[in-house]
């Protein structure tokens, strides 16, 4: 019953009413937060060293070179996993 109650005093507390009559329920919504999360986003983006176009294109290559011998490894492990099963099982 106690946690009844303490609910309520806190829905009471939450929803104070402005001048025009409208209950304020405690939005997380409201337009000023929204406005200072995205000034603050903004400043934060300035913050980062992005990386420049030649250091990008370095690191995307080094990437695929090493996505395509992987699959490369695999895919022959995979093959002759295979293969030794089959004969296994036969």
């Amino acid at each position: 019953m106690s946690t009844k109650k303490s609910a309520k005093l806190k829905l009471e507390k939450n929803s104070k009413s402005d001048e025009s009559g409208v209950v304020n329920t405690g939005s997380k919504f409201e337009l000023s937060k929204i406005k200072v999360f995205f000034q603050e986003v903004k400043s934060e983006f300035l913050k980062v060293a992005w990386p420049d176009k030649k250091h990008t294109f370095a690191t995307a290559g080094v990437v695929v070179v090493l996505v395509i011998m992987i699959s490369f490894y695999l895919g022959t492990v995979d093959l002759l996993l295979g293969k030794l099963i089959g004969y296994v099982i036969n």
